[in-house]
């Protein structure tokens, strides 16, 4: 995963975290009918809100990242293709030099005795 979408699933967690314990604190409060239960259950659908909007900055980092680098997770996908491609050029110019090389090697040129 990359730092970015790291990054920003962490903060969704701990907001996330938060917001749960804060629901929980409120579900609480509210039946033991503390003074605390009413800015409890305002501040819990404030970071409800929070936590859905960091998800979905998850979500977006995520996409964005994907946008601007390239990356292709599809196994038909066309980046992969292309290396495919390279590789297999290089592989055959490594090839051709190799074999360039050796047809004047000056070892090809004594013959290996046969005892």
């Amino acid at each position: 995963m990359p730092d970015p979408v790291r990054t920003a699933a962490v903060r969704a967690v701990l907001i996330l975290s938060l917001t749960i314990i804060q629901a929980m604190v409120a579900f609480l409060s509210t039946l033991t009918g503390s003074w605390l239960a009413f800015p409890m259950v305002l501040s819990s659908v404030a970071s409800t809100v929070a936590a859905t909007w960091s998800v979905l900055d998850v979500w977006v980092t995520r996409q964005v990242w994907n946008q601007r680098n390239g990356v292709v997770s599809m196994p038909s996908s066309s980046a992969r293709q292309l290396r495919r491609e390279r590789r297999r050029a290089r592989r055959a110019a490594r090839t051709g030099q190799r074999d360039g090389a050796r047809i004047g090697h000056p070892s090809q040129d004594r013959g290996l005795s046969r005892a």
